[in-house]
């Protein structure tokens, strides 16, 4: 994929089921980031909310991928979750620390920071006092999923001001599709909608790199009518001059790459 000015990618860059599909047949484990890097531009880490990698590890990361090609960790849950924002700042600098050979070789995107849904309107100024202790050389979206944040009421407009004002954008998580879809159809779509939020959807881009997490349908094309609104966003944000994040998940996210690719093709045509 030429470098573009939107980045596409899955929730993962290592998955078996891929074998013969998105990676060559017979591929080892140990090659799926090189080559998922040669077809997608960005991937989520979600591996750092359960620990950090070796150090050794990152700079293999960093090695095997491609030019232009950006990760986008998700903050660890010791942060976010276990001590909420409170006491983390040893915590913090690690894990920045940990990226730090990604950024400097500008392979870092976004890091998102995925608060719980307890995480509430009473904490705001717990959230704001934390993202200003960040370095601002790095990038960052910031993942709510209390109801209060989606009520388009005075506590959404004080987060959105507040982000506005920090210039870091709001994770967009779309997670109708996936819903549309029959429980009953197969266990995995069953178990990925008893795991997955439910939240409405507000299009809103607060910062320069907008960052929506789909969550789709298992049949890919069953996504083509709740993937249209998105496509017309990203090409408005594009023309905007703005930079998006879009990560395709699908139940066992066997169907991950394809249905990045769908959004891939879409919007080039």
């Amino acid at each position: 994929m030429t470098p573009p000015r939107y980045h596409l990618g899955c929730p993962v860059w290592s998955n078996r089921d891929w074998v013969g599909s998105l990676f060559a047949a017979g591929t080892k484990p140990k090659d799926f980031l090189r080559q998922y890097s040669a077809v997608f531009n960005t991937v989520e880490g979600n591996n750092c909310f359960y620990g950090l990698p070796k150090p050794e590890v990152v700079v293999r990361w960093r090695d095997e991928t491609a030019p232009g090609f950006r990760f986008c960790f998700k903050f660890p849950r010791t942060i976010s979750h276990d001590q909420r924002l409170r006491g983390v700042a040893t915590e913090t600098t690690a894990f920045l620390e940990r990226l730090r050979p990604l950024a400097e070789a500008d392979k870092l995107g976004p890091s998102f920071l995925q608060l719980p849904p307890s995480f509430g309107p009473d904490a705001l100024s717990i959230l704001r006092d934390y993202l200003m202790t960040l370095p601002g050389e790095l990038q960052y979206a910031v993942e709510v999923r209390h109801l209060a944040f989606f009520a388009k009421g005075e506590d959404e407009r004080q987060l959105n001001r507040m982000l506005l004002e920090l210039g870091i954008d709001r994770v967009m998580l779309d997670s109708r599709a996936l819903f549309s879809a029959d429980p009953d159809a197969d266990p995995e779509t069953q178990t990925a909608q008893n795991k997955k939020p439910r939240l409405p959807v507000h299009a809103i881009s607060l910062g320069s790199r907008p960052f929506i997490r789909y969550i789709g349908h298992p049949d890919v094309d069953a996504n083509r009518p709740f993937l249209k609104p998105w496509i017309d966003k990203l090409a408005l944000w594009l023309a905007e001059g703005r930079e998006p994040y879009f990560f395709a998940h699908t139940p066992n996210n066997r169907q991950a790459p394809r249905l990045a690719r769908l959004v891939n093709e879409w919007l080039q045509a």
